[in-house]
């Protein structure tokens, strides 16, 4: 990024700006009777033998053809850039018939909105996994002057400088985490969105473009690693499974040691409390039905 902005710095920036413009309708009515004006000085010229009345036909002929040859056509969300021998005179974004300076080079130049899908892209993650990762970029040219003149073809620069930021992104965030404190690529789709919008759109503003949406559409672990990073997932999904079990086991066993010597004032020897603990963390924990063992007592032959 620090590339670009030194490079902008380098060459001269162009700034849009409006240009001379009128309406093409008045314009064109105002020709016509000046290409008319001519015929008739031209016919009474020849007639009268009037050298002066022959020059003033001709000059408004002229006129009238240059400001003919200027007629331009602007369509909705189009815009024309207009070059004068090679100088940037302004931008006609105004839709409808316009007549602007002669002898000039006219640009269309789209203001539509626009999506494209990037490739499909193979980086690491933070945690150094390889991920697949592709995203739809929307946007629009909202600067011509920047589009045309800043950056060569902005709709390759729009796309590459697109899956750069992509790549950049992907590798500030781990795939997956079993922490909901974590930022992930996963987990936080919208948070990674927003930020590649705003990472785009300081990459992109030398091209006079705006981000209007980011959106990821393809996200995974690549073909290599798919296999052993679902193993891996499931086994971090069965710990931290584990891990809420033991710790609500051990919370119920507390509570209900508490409830039986308060409400029953009993006082368990050490040695009958550490085997009820055994026994409610067992029932709890087990991922199987348990059956109780009723203590009858010593029994005694006879």
């Amino acid at each position: 990024m620090r590339i670009i902005i030194l490079l902008a710095k380098v060459g001269k920036k162009m700034e849009e700006k409006k240009t001379f413009h009128i309406n093409g309708y008045i314009a064109l009515v105002v020709l016509i009777i000046l290409i008319v004006i001519g015929g008739y000085c031209f016919y009474f010229g020849v007639t009268d033998e009037s050298i002066a009345m022959i020059t003033v036909s001709i000059v408004l002929w002229v006129i009238s053809g240059l400001f003919l040859s200027s007629l331009t056509i602007v369509s909705p969300n189009q815009a024309k850039a207009i070059l004068f021998f090679g100088q940037y005179l302004g931008t006609i974004k105004e839709n409808g018939l316009f007549v602007t300076t002669p002898l000039t080079q006219k640009i269309n130049v789209s203001l539509k909105v626009r999506n494209f899908n990037s490739s499909l892209l193979k980086v690491n993650d933070s945690d150094g996994n390889p991920v697949e990762i592709s995203a739809v970029i929307v946007f629009k040219v909202v600067d011509t002057a920047k589009a045309l003149f800043d950056v060569d073809r902005y709709q390759d620069f729009v796309e590459i400088q697109s899956e750069t930021a992509i790549r950049h992104i992907a590798t500030q965030y781990p795939y997956d985490t079993f922490n909901d404190d974590d930022l992930t690529l996963r987990g936080n789709t919208n948070e990674v969105s927003e930020e590649l919008a705003k990472e785009l759109q300081e990459r992109l503003a030398v091209a006079g473009v705006e981000i209007i949406e980011t959106r990821l559409n393809h996200l995974a672990y690549a073909t290599e690693i798919a296999s052993a990073m679902l193993q891996r997932q499931q086994a971090k999904a069965i710990l931290s499974a584990r891990q809420i079990i033991v710790e609500g086991a051990v919370s119920m066993t507390q509570m209900a040691l508490e409830q039986i010597e308060d409400g029953q004032e009993i006082n368990f020897t050490d040695d009958r409390k550490v085997q009820l603990i055994n026994n409610l963390l067992v029932s709890i924990i087990t991922d199987k039905g348990t059956q109780p063992v009723i203590n009858t007592g010593d029994v005694t032959e006879r």
